[in-house]
Parts: C-alpha cells; sequence; structure tokens
C-alpha cells in the first residue's frame, strides 16, 4: 500500500491540473487555507436569515430577477433559493425547490410579488436532480404548461430502475461492501418510500447542452455544465444582469457534497475539479447560489473549494498511513467532521461515507495504491 505525499504530485508523477489553473489564477494552494482571499457578501438579508435560521425575504436583483426562497423542511439547508427571469412574454423559474404546499404558497407569493400567477410560467429550469431543486417541478407544469429542462447529462438517476427491491437490494450490498456495520445499515441504505419518491420527480421536456443558450426570448441565459455534485450538474451564466447561478455546484460558505454513487460519476471528484477551473472564468459577476447568500468573487470561492478537497485528500492518506483501515467506513469515522462523527445519522451519514468513497476513487486515480473494497468506476458509470 502506497501512502503518504501530495494528491497532486502522487507516486507516478500523474496530475489533475488543479495547481496549474489555480496557480493561472493567482490562488493560492498552501497548507494555510486562511491565506485565500474572501469573497464578498451581496445577499446580506440572505446572510443574515441564514445565520439566524429564518427563511430570507423576496428580493428585486438586477432588472427583472427575482430571489423566492423556498423552504426545505426538516433539512439543514433549510431553503432552496428559486430565482425568477422575465423575458419577452417570458417567466423562467431556475430551481423550483422541494414540493410541498408550504413552498407552493411561498413560490406563489413571490411570484404575486414580481406581478406573476403560477400560470404564468413558461419554463423551469433545473441545475440538477434532486428533490429540493427539482421537486416541485411537476406539480408546475401541470399548473402552467410550462416545460422542464435539466442539463444533457443530468442522469435520471432511479428512474432506470424498473425493480425497485433490486436496486434497494444493490444499495444495501455496496454498502456492505463499504463497511457499514450491520447494525446501521437500514439507517444509512435506500429504503422502497425514498426510491419510489426519486422515481417520481418530473422528468425533462427538454436537455440543455454545454454553452447553448435556454431557449427563452429576450434572455440571454448560458448553460455551463459542471459535473461533479451530480453527474450532469448545470450552472447559468446571464451576462446582460452579471449573474451566475450556480445551483449546488458553489456555496457561498458550505463545501458541496460530491458523492460517489450508484448511478453516477466513474470519479466525481476529478469531474468537479474540472467544472471548478470552467466556472471560475471571471471573479466580478454576482453569484446567486441555491442555498445560503448571495456573493461576489467565483474565482475567490473556487480556490476555497479547491483548498478544501484537497486538505480532504491529505487527510484520507494521513488516515490511511496511520489507521490502516479495512474499509471506506473505517477512514470515514476517523475523519474530520464539523460536528463529530457521533453525531452523524442517517441520510447525513450516507453523505459522509458517499463522500469518502469519492476521495479513495479519486486518490486511487492519482496512483495511490489504496486497497479497501470499493465498487470498480467501470460499474459506477452505468447512467
Amino acid at each position: 500500500m502506497s501512502l503518504g505525499g501530495d494528491p497532486l504530485n502522487p507516486p507516478n508523477g500523474k496530475g489533475i491540473g488543479v495547481l496549474e489553473f489555480a496557480e493561472r489564477k493567482n490562488c493560492l494552494l498552501g497548507k494555510e487555507s486562511m491565506r485565500l482571499p474572501l469573497i464578498t457578501v451581496t445577499g446580506h438579508a440572505q446572510k443574515e436569515a441564514w445565520q439566524n435560521k429564518v427563511l430570507p425575504p423576496i428580493e428585486r436583483l438586477n432588472g427583472d430577477v427575482w430571489s423566492i426562497p423556498i423552504p426545505f423542511p426538516n433539512n439543514p439547508m433549510r431553503y432552496t433559493l428559486s430565482y425568477l427571469l422575465i423575458g419577452d412574454g417570458e417567466a423562467i423559474l431556475i430551481d423550483p425547490g422541494w414540493d410541498s404546499d408550504v413552498g407552493l404558497e411561498h413560490l406563489a407569493a413571490g411570484l404575486r410579488q414580481a406581478g406573476f400567477g403560477l400560470s404564468d410560467l413558461t419554463g423551469i429550469v433545473v441545475t440538477h436532480y434532486h428533490s429540493d431543486h427539482l421537486g416541485m417541478a411537476a406539480r408546475l407544469r401541470v399548473a402552467s404548461g410550462a416545460w422542464v429542462a435539466l442539463g444533457e447529462r443530468e442522469s435520471l438517476g432511479l428512474k432506470a430502475y424498473e425493480d425497485v427491491d433490486r436496486f434497494v437490494q444493490s444499495d444495501r450490498e455496496e454498502l456492505t461492501l463499504w463497511g457499514v456495520p450491520a447494525d446501521r445499515l437500514l439507517e444509512v441504505a435506500m429504503d422502497r418510500p425514498t426510491v419510489a419518491h426519486l422515481q417520481n420527480l418530473a422528468s425533462p421536456d427538454l436537455r440543455l447542452t454545454d454553452r447553448s443558450q435556454v431557449p427563452a426570448r429576450g434572455l440571454e441565459l448560458r448553460v455551463i455544465t459542471t459535473p461533479g455534485h451530480s453527474p450532469g450538474h448545470i450552472c447559468l451564466v446571464d451576462e446582460p444582469h452579471g449573474l451566475i447561478f450556480s445551483g449546488d455546484h458553489v456555496l457561498p460558505r458550505i463545501s458541496p457534497h460530491i458523492p460517489l454513487e450508484l448511478p453516477g460519476l466513474p470519479n466525481p471528484l476529478e469531474n468537479y475539479y474540472e467544472s471548478l477551473d470552467v466556472i471560475a472564468f471571471e471573479d466580478a459577476m454576482e453569484v446567486c447560489p441555491a442555498h445560503e447568500y448571495r456573493f461576489i468573487g467565483m474565482q475567490r470561492r473556487v480556490a476555497q473549494l479547491i483548498q478544501h478537497n484537497l486538505d480532504r485528500s491529505h487527510e484520507v492518506l494521513r488516515v490511511l498511513e496511520s489507521h490502516r483501515p479495512q474499509t471506506v467506513w473505517d477512514i470515514a469515522k476517523h475523519l474530520t467532521w464539523s460536528r463529530g462523527w457521533g453525531s452523524l445519522q442517517a441520510f447525513s451519514l450516507r453523505l459522509a461515507v458517499s463522500e469518502t468513497a469519492s476521495h479513495v476513487v479519486y486518490l486511487r486515480s492519482q496512483g495511490h495504491e489504496i486497497d479497501v473494497p470499493i465498487t470498480e468506476p467501470a460499474l459506477v458509470d452505468g447512467l
């Protein structure tokens, strides 16, 4: 087992180019993360609401662009920031959020404040296939007749599985391979109701290709494919208004979750690094994320996210060296978690284990020999 070393300069000399593109943008990738330049918060009311654990206000941004928070119940993220863009006879909604009656009321209130109703929506663009983004799309499509669009590379996840019981069994087998103890397996694994919920999310009417324009008159909304958080995540660039809608790809404070999943990407962390490079094309536009609050400084935030993930890979290598773990679970329980390993339960615990697996796959791709059982990338690539 070859341990230690630098993820950017592994034993076989194979690198991913992250250091090179970061240096081109004058980003520091040393071990002292605090030396990285800070972003500039612009969503002050949103940040205050986040800190006070309340819903932020509906806000009008540049021109006919509105930010409408949609509650995300029983989740520490608390809300999804949905964005309404007005064109020539067009009303485009980005990330409608979690589906609930309360959420629909909040969305309707935001639309009314902008002078619109639910039936006025003409298009719904979703950055990725997660319930807190796509959830309300099916209901809104019925209410308005609006089309629903996802990125061309986004997986429809569990819709491909006709045999739900087989998927549930496969999921448990994978988690067992990763070392999840038998007495925690049911807590971490997918169950039938969860799979059924995911299968019932809206299928897209349109697929948006990389660098294409969202089909909406009077709007210039360019699609940027940014896989990592999900296989076909997209960001949207509105140059006339000076805005980047970043979905979950780049958030101002939280480091987005980059999981190894079935079905999913074979090396999601490597894809995430590449996608960060793509989206860090400038540093002055206002970033409109799907959670937390708006900010300026995309390149600065990208440098921080690169640093965070490189630090995490270094930590995984240190755990491998000092504890000689036998499974992904064994690695994860020795890593640093914001509220401690013991606090992680249910879905949060699943996220922690799948994130650890992602780092293991990435480090292996960089030439590190890590002898813990994990699904081969070829098997994960069945989207």
